[in-house]
């Protein structure tokens, strides 16, 4: 009988240390990653805001840098899992690669939010029923962009420099395949042909890193190129290339209108400034708080928005979208 009863106490001092990740003082633990944080507004939006607000809602919070790698997030998402995390908040690399991140959270029954970066595959969402994603419309940037690009456009004709009512333009683009960038891409300058506007790519140059340092040097290589005096607006898919291109026609002491995604607080200086004409509001803080607000609740195995005011997508994405903003010369001040 004693040795039942030793072994019974054993096992139940024991049980703390393997039912689940959670701390002794019950906090969630929530094993979450930045896919690289060499990217300005993943580092210097979503991660700071992911870190105060898990302290805010009482969470154990673990994140780490992916370093551009998806089979390094693999390997850390791994580690998550055996370590016995609560629920995973994953930012992915590839969003093709979605469904091996679901399927792992799926094998190990652990709720999972991914958020920036939406899964590709069609009805990937739906083969696990603990999983949601948190990010935007990525059309919606696109879109507010070229609207803003338009209005400015016909607002200033000596824009158009030589007078044949077409836009010349050069687009520095994000990473290739990245849900974001391929919209952006695409909308933006839709935005062109739907008022009726002609347009004229001269140039297009892709960078998976989102960089500052692409933005400049492609700038600098365009101004000095065949082409360089016909460029007339210079399209950027995040704030970082913005301003590596404003940098380059600070050195060439070129003036040109310059667009951005993302508004950034150096991109806001950059509009007061009057060296950027335009950028669109990527509520990073926003995204974080309803990832984690939804890591929260799952965790908890409550329903996912419970107690919040995120709304989920009808359409069987299971998202929570949050809505893109323009950011112009007449309000960039609201956002400082």
């Amino acid at each position: 009988m004693k040795k039942v009863l030793l072994t019974a106490l054993i096992i139940m001092m024991a049980l703390p240390l393997f039912a689940g990740g959670q701390q002794e003082d019950g906090a969630i633990e929530v094993g979450s990653n930045i896919y690289s944080f060499q990217d300005n507004f993943m580092n210097g939006v979503i991660k700071p805001e992911l870190e105060s607000y898990s302290e805010e809602l009482g969470l154990d919070l673990s994140i780490v840098d992916s370093e551009g790698q998806q089979a390094k997030l693999n390997d850390q998402v791994d580690v998550f899992i055996t370590k016995g995390v609560d629920v995973l908040a994953i930012n992915l690399v590839d969003p093709a690669s979605a469904g091996s991140i679901i399927e792992k959270a799926k094998k190990a029954d652990i709720p999972l939010i991914l958020f920036n970066k939406e899964a590709t595959e069609a009805g990937i969402m739906g083969t696990y029923d603990k999983v949601w994603y948190v990010g935007t419309n990525s059309a919606e940037s696109g879109i507010i962009q070229g609207e803003m690009m338009v209005a400015d456009w016909n607002a200033n004709p000596d824009w158009d420099k030589n007078g044949d009512g077409t836009v010349q333009y050069v687009l520095l683009k994000g990473e290739p395949g990245h849900p974001d960038a391929e919209a952006r891409t695409t909308y933006s300058v839709k935005a062109f042909t739907d008022a009726g506007i002609g347009v004229e790519q001269l140039a297009l140059e892709a960078d998976p890193n989102w960089s500052t340092t692409h933005g400049n040097d492609k700038t600098a290589a365009w101004l000095t190129s065949s082409f360089g005096n016909d460029i007339e607006i210079i399209i950027c898919n995040n704030d970082g290339m913005a301003f590596g291109a404003i940098n380059a026609l600070k050195a060439a002491n070129v003036v040109l209108p310059v667009y951005g995604v993302d508004a950034l607080t150096q991109a806001l200086q950059h509009i007061a400034d009057g060296e950027m004409n335009g950028t669109v509001l990527n509520d990073g803080v926003n995204q974080a708080r309803a990832t984690l607000d939804l890591a929260k609740n799952a965790a908890m195995g409550s329903d996912a928005v419970a107690g919040t005011d995120w709304v989920l997508d009808t359409d069987g994405t299971k998202a929570v979208r949050v809505p893109y903003v323009a950011v112009t010369p007449e309000n960039y001040k609201d956002f400082f």
